[in-house]
């Protein structure tokens, strides 16, 4: 009976050393921590369209500090259903509606699609006032209105699509923060377009560009008349 008592009590023994190593090796930190490897960030170049030309009236096109006219997240202003976008060359702007309120003016600048085919419109326009010798932008560009959300307006040869611009009357701020300058031109880029219109439209601005004048709404189909 002692004999077997001692195996037994041996036995438990080795059991309990065994599963303590067991534990330890379990509870152990790994030889060397991996490193998760660093996502790559991809990239796209947007191409200039390099043979759009302004209008035979519009001076020619100067350094310009204004945004390109570009659509919304989620939609590039890819062409639906192979249609595709309307390149500047193919665009004419002209001054459409005007109205007065509150300090400011609501001018509409109307796209007109000159080319033979269809081709579309998605998203906000840039617009800046511009003036000088050589013609220069004035002051900031104008910002994004959020009151409506970007739509994919496609053009038929011959039609027309419409953007509002909100210009601020430049005599609401001081002078010496204003910095007043006229204008004698509206630089507009149609969306994603990196080559603008020249079109003629007097205005005063502020050349300070801290301070600005001008709100753009999105591209919406007809005339806004």
């Amino acid at each position: 009976m002692t004999l077997h008592r001692t195996v037994l009590t041996a036995s438990a023994g080795l059991i309990a050393i065994a599963a303590l190593a067991t534990g330890c090796a379990s509870s152990s930190p790994p030889a060397a921590s991996l490193t998760p490897s660093p996502g790559v960030a991809s990239s796209s170049s947007a191409a200039a369209s390099a043979s759009a030309a302004a209008p035979a009236s519009s001076p020619s096109p100067p350094p310009t500090e204004a945004s390109p006219g570009s659509s919304s997240p989620g939609n590039p202003g890819a062409a639906a259903a192979g249609t595709p976008a309307c390149a500047t060359r193919y665009l004419k702007a002209t001054v459409g509606v005007a109205q007065g309120a509150a300090g400011s003016i609501y001018q509409v600048i109307d796209f007109t699609n000159i080319s033979g085919a269809a081709c579309t419109l998605f998203g906000y326009p840039g617009l800046a006032l511009a003036g000088g010798t050589p013609v220069t932008q004035i002051g900031a560009a104008a910002v994004r209105s959020p009151t409506s959300s970007p739509r994919l307006v496609t053009l038929a040869a011959g039609k027309t699509a419409n953007a509002v611009l909100q210009i601020t009357q430049a005599a609401n701020y001081p002078a010496s923060r204003c910095a007043p300058k006229a204008s004698t031109y509206l630089q507009i880029y149609p969306p994603n377009q990196t080559t603008p219109i020249y079109l003629a439209y007097k205005s005063t601005g502020c050349s300070a560009s801290a301070v600005n004048l001008l709100t753009v709404g999105v591209v919406q189909p007809g005339n806004g008349g």
